[in-house]
C-alpha cells in the first residue's frame, strides 16, 4: 500500500454526488449516521421524498435550534421536520412499504462491500460487539437500488471494498454503487467499475487501497 495518503472528498460533498444522482420524485430511505447529510445536500428545486422506518413519509430539514420536537425524530432518534403533506403511520406498515418494494433508494453505510455487491454492515462480528442490524436486512432486499457511503478504507488503513466480506453479511449482490472519499464506483455483473475519483487519486492509487480488481 502506498505511503501516501490521499483524503479526497469530506462527507458533504460526498453525500452532495448522492444527492445529484437521486432522480427526481424519488422516494428515498436514508441510512442513520453518514447516509443523513444526503437530506441537506438535495439541489433547491428538487422534489425527493424522505422516509424513515420509524414511521413518517416527508421527512423535512433539520428543526432550528431550540424548535425540537422530541415525538418527531428519525430512526436514528434525531430530531426532523416533516414537508407539507407528510404522513405518519404504524411501524409496521413503514415496514411493508420497504418489504413491498415502495421505495426507490436506500442510502446506508458499510463496514465492508464485495466485488460482487455483498453488503456486510451491521456488525464487524467481534465477541464485544453490540449488534446494531436495525431495519438494514429489510431494507436491502425490499429497496430497488442501495447506494454505500463510506470512507474508502478503515481508520487502520484497510480496505473497505473487498473481493469476499469477511464480517457477517446484510445482503448478497445488493448493492448497486459505492460512494467513498475516493471514488464512485458502480458494482456491475462484470465487477467494479470506476465512475470518477476525487482530485489527486490516480488508477494505480485506487487500485493499492483497494482489496478488489477495478475497471478503470
Amino acid at each position: 500500500m502506498e505511503s501516501i495518503i490521499i483524503k479526497g472528498w469530506g462527507n458533504d460533498e460526498i453525500a452532495r454526488k448522492i444527492a445529484s444522482d437521486i432522480p427526481e420524485g424519488s422516494y428515498v430511505n436514508l441510512g442513520i449516521g453518514l447516509p443523513e447529510l444526503v437530506a441537506g445536500q438535495i439541489p433547491e428545486g428538487r422534489e425527493i421524498i424522505f422516509h424513515t422506518e420509524n414511521g413518517l413519509l416527508g421527512v423535512g430539514p433539520s428543526p432550528q435550534a431550540g424548535e425540537e420536537d422530541d415525538e418527531l425524530i428519525n430512526a436514528g432518534k434525531k430530531p426532523v421536520t416533516a414537508i407539507p403533506g407528510a404522513c405518519f403511520f404504524h411501524h409496521a406498515d413503514s415496514f411493508a412499504m420497504i418489504r413491498g418494494g415502495h421505495i426507490d433508494i436506500c442510502v446506508l453505510g458499510a463496514f465492508q462491500v464485495s466485488q460482487d455487491g455483498d453488503l456486510a454492515n451491521w456488525s464487524t462480528g467481534e465477541p464485544k460487539a453490540i449488534p446494531a442490524v436495525g431495519g438494514a436486512m429489510d431494507l436491502v432486499e425490499g429497496v430497488k437500488t442501495i447506494y454505500i457511503i463510506t470512507s474508502h478504507t478503515t481508520k487502520t488503513g484497510e480496505p473497505k471494498i473487498v473481493k469476499e466480506c469477511t464480517y457477517p453479511l446484510t445482503g448478497k449482490g445488493v448493492v448497486d454503487r459505492v460512494y467513498t472519499n475516493l471514488a464512485v464506483v458502480e458494482i456491475k455483473p462484470g465487477g467494479l467499475f470506476v465512475r470518477e475519483m476525487a482530485p489527486g487519486v490516480t488508477p494505480e492509487y485506487l487500485q493499492n487501497v483497494t482489496a478488489a480488481p477495478l475497471n478503470f
